[in-house]
């Protein structure tokens, strides 16, 4: 599904070059279930903008479902992001004067989804996150687990081939946090290739492969059982 190549990433900040992605080659399957850790300045939140086509690489490949991503201009890429990734954010990203069933509803607006297919999906999605009885409340009237739910459910409306979740946890307590993590692990077991960004290696557990970043370069790539040994 997803195949990256020798990429860089280098950012020039005056007179000083960064290299915040440098050289890393990797391959996830579909229907893996993959986090990638590191400390901050690791490069995870650079290589997490690479695979989600937020950000193109300097040099090197990245081929997603056999489409190279690197040859892509903006317009194309914010298509992919909209056809075949859902993005789960740590800050949930929830439209504030939107009901939940309207925010789980906006990614289907820009496919062009009719108005009646779109609630119809919306309710089903927010029926499996268990917010059947939260479809008309807004953000501010729902906790921040049912917030992150929201976000999962919108992640999941255009039938994304990939879910990509940025520290999905970060704004939880341990409780809910983990309430969040078995939903993301049902998807994967139910198909989902997931694909977690964290500092977090508690979360990081709840993943299948755990690919360590250091300093822009690929540390460790190990299952989960291996890496946490």
């Amino acid at each position: 599904m997803i195949t990256i190549h020798d990429i860089t990433k280098r950012y020039e900040m005056g007179s000083n070059i960064v290299m915040a992605v440098d050289g890393i080659s990797l391959d996830i399957q579909e229907g893996e279930f993959v986090a990638i850790v590191g400390p901050s300045g690791s490069g995870k939140s650079t290589l997490m903008n690479i695979i989600g086509c937020l950000d193109v690489v300097t040099s090197g490949t990245y081929v997603l479902n056999k489409i190279p991503i690197q040859e892509y201009d903006q317009d194309e890429l914010a298509d992919i992001r909209n056809q075949q990734i859902g993005f789960i954010f740590q800050q949930f990203n929830l439209l504030p004067s939107f009901t939940a069933i309207e925010n789980v509803m906006m990614p289907m607006t820009y496919a062009k989804v009719t108005k009646k297919q779109r609630e119809i999906k919306a309710a089903e999605l927010l029926k499996l996150v268990g917010l059947e009885d939260r479809m008309d409340h807004k953000p501010t009237e729902l906790s921040g687990g049912q917030q992150q739910r929201v976000s999962i459910a919108r992640a999941l409306a255009n039938s994304p081939a990939i879910i990509l979740a940025d520290e999905p946890t970060g704004a939880l307590d341990s409780k809910t946090g983990k309430e969040v993590l078995s939903l993301l692990k049902k998807l994967n077991n139910d198909g989902k290739t997931v694909i977690v960004i964290t500092h977090d290696h508690e979360v990081a557990r709840f993943a299948n492969r755990v690919i360590t970043l250091k300093d822009g370069k690929v540390l460790t790539d190990l299952p989960m059982e291996e890496a946490y040994v």
